[in-house]
């Protein structure tokens, strides 16, 4: 940081210059071209759309580096930022994104970098958010001398760096959380037994009546969605969504809670470790066996009649455990990597407000 404020010192003590963002680079709007999903070619060019890759394509209508700026669609996060992404190489680019190249004077990160500290809320409209060519344009940039570009680029790319190496470490985790999920829970050792013969009932939610801020959270098909005043429920259990696009999505209900109608209450015998059955659930991927095109369906009677392999309670038990170290350390918000990487993520948006804050030269 010291070499920072001494370049300010230096070179612009008394303030930057401000420019709008046409004035900063090339603006290649023009260029784009959508591709409706059906006509796509697979390929190998990533083709990108307001929240970055949609799809891979089998040619590119750019090349080389670029800041894309959701224009409309996904165009701003809860900050009131702009959604904003890096490409580099040969690229597609549809018409639901600004996008941007580097022009002498100013560096593209640093571009990249300022354009997310810039509240836009006022500039988006429209039922589906969208951020104008015009109001884009417009947009004002503090431009400090180039060395003073660079410097800032060079600290918050850091930050950049070591949040991609977390999320690398978080994926591959990830992948060797599924594969040991799967080797731990099929063995031709295992007794196989339906659903029916382990569980006492399986029957649907009925929570109706629900309110904001109330005592107790009500679970529907994604996990708690909602409050109510009262609680019927005050026991773990297996949730299952039962009907939607999230049908048979699994998850467990803690604490007092109440249920919705479009989610699965499932209701265990004394044989068999409740989270063994969650994670073995998790990996059968219940969504293959829901029903119905346009609003997907699963039934009770679909899941009493699902075979699942069963080993000795004693070898549930440890293969939840093993399982469990897994799943804290890939999900857990407060303990594991997602706790790290948001950490980093707050790292480098206290930065870069702090090193992109210029006065303006007056």
């Amino acid at each position: 940081m010291s070499k920072i404020n001494e370049l300010i010192k230096e070179l612009c003590p008394n303030g930057v210059k401000y420019r709008t963002l046409e004035n900063c680079c090339n603006i290649l709007d023009n260029k784009r071209k959508p591709i409706k999903k059906g006509a796509r070619e697979k390929g190998e060019y990533p083709y990108y759309g307001a929240n970055g890759i949609q799809d891979y394509v089998s040619n590119y209508i750019f090349d080389g580096k670029f800041v894309l700026v959701g224009e409309d669609g996904s165009v701003i996060n809860d900050s009131g930022n702009p959604i904003v992404h890096w490409a580099e190489g040969k690229i597609w680019v549809n018409n639901h994104a600004h996008i941007i190249e580097e022009i002498q004077g100013v560096n593209l990160r640093y571009l990249f970098h300022y354009i997310q500290t810039i509240d836009v809320t006022d500039l988006i409209h429209g039922n589906i958010p969208k951020l104008n060519q015009g109001d884009f344009k417009s947009l004002k940039i503090a431009i400090p001398p180039k060395p003073v570009q660079e410097e800032i680029v060079k600290i918050l790319d850091r930050f950049s760096e070591l949040e991609a190496e977390l999320e690398a470490e978080l994926e591959a985790r990830k992948q060797q959380y599924e594969y040991w999920r799967c080797k731990l829970l099929t063995s031709d050792k295992n007794k196989i037994v339906k659903m029916s013969d382990i569980c006492k009932n399986i029957f649907s939610g009925k929570c109706s009546k629900r309110i904001e801020n109330g005592k107790y959270p009500v679970y529907g098909s994604t996990g708690i969605i909602s409050t109510t005043d009262n609680y019927i429920y005050d026991k773990e259990k297996i949730l299952i969504a039962r009907v939607g696009a999230n049908a048979g999505y699994v998850h467990i209900a803690k604490g007092k809670y109440d249920v919705t109608d479009n989610t699965l209450i499932i209701e265990l015998k004394q044989n068999i470790n409740m989270k063994y059955l969650y994670y073995y659930l998790q990996n059968y991927n219940l969504n293959r066996i829901a029903k119905g095109g346009g609003q997907p369906l699963i039934t009770a009677k679909q899941i009493k009649e699902l075979e699942i392999q069963v080993p000795l309670l004693e070898e549930q038990e440890k293969i939840a455990n093993i399982l469990d170290k897994f799943d804290k350390l890939i999900n857990d918000i407060s303990e594991g990597l997602p706790a790290e990487i948001k950490l980093r993520k707050k790292q480098y948006e206290y930065y870069r407000n702090k090193l992109l804050s210029f006065e303006e030269l007056k």
